[in-house]
Parts: C-alpha cells; structure tokens; sequence
C-alpha cells in the first residue's frame, strides 16, 4: 500500500510540474518538448529532469524548449541550444568526453579507491600478531595466592 501511495505522489507531482499554460497546442510538439524535457536536467534542482521539477528555473527551461520547436528547431538543435546556454551539466545523459570524465568516472573511481582502503585496512589488521601473555612468574604466583585467600 505505501508503495502504490509513494508512486501516485510522484506521478502526480510530475503532473503538475508542467503547467496547463506552458503546453503547446500542437500534440507532435507537446509530445516532441515532453520527450526532450524528460532528458534534461533542472539546473538548481537535485538530478530532476524539467519536466519533473516546479522550480521556477526549469519552468524558463521548459518555456526556452518549446519556444525553440515552436520556431521550427530540431530536437538535436534544441539540445545544441541548452547545451550552449547551460553546459554538457543540463543533460541527463551527459556525452563521454574530456569535460565530464568527472561526470562517467568519478562514482566508480571513488568506489574503487574505497574499497582499495578497505582493503589494506583489512590485511593490516589480520597481519598483526597477537602475542599471548607471559606466565606468571614464583614471585607473582605467591602474590597473586595470597590476595586470594580469605
């Protein structure tokens, strides 16, 4: 049940995300715009794409998309143009090149050197040997007899 709750309150918030004044009366280009919203990202929101977030910058986003395919762009012009305006940072799926290596490999590179710490933490703690304590010596065995006895 809290799972299908959880569900309908995002699918809603994704509803009203994009505004009633914001579609285009054309069906091609709304579907087009809906399509090229979902793959970019809302640059003051956390991962969102603009299409899902309410925050006013990617209502400007969602307004520049349309904006652009209503003056006759092409899909990959439209990118080229929020490309231009914001950075490789506005796709969701960002190409592999020089300037987001950080973007591809920072995650695994970061999980390797974790674990690569892990690692060595591990062999260290196994390489030490433990040494077992000295038996007591005649003069602590008496002592240690006579605090003994009631």
């Amino acid at each position: 049940m809290g799972a299908f709750v959880l569900a309908f309150v995002l699918f809603i918030g994704a509803c009203l995300a994009v505004e009633p004044t914001e579609i285009l009366k054309d069906s091609a280009l709304e579907a087009r715009a809906r399509t090229i919203g979902q793959a970019l990202r809302c640059v003051v929101c956390q991962n969102q794409s603009i299409d899902d977030s309410s925050a006013e910058m990617a209502r400007d986003m969602r307004r520049a998309v349309r904006e652009r395919l209503a003056a006759g762009d092409s899909d990959d012009q439209v990118f080229a143009y929020m490309v231009a305006r914001y950075g490789d940072y506005v796709l969701l799926k960002p190409p592999f090149k020089a300037g987001t290596l950080v973007l591809w490999l920072g995650g695994p590179l970061l999980l390797i050197v974790a674990g690569g710490a892990l690692l060595i933490a591990a062999r260290r703690r196994t390489r030490r040997i433990v040494t077992p304590p000295q038996p007591l010596s005649a003069e602590e065995r008496q002592r240690l007899d006579a605090l003994l006895k009631p």
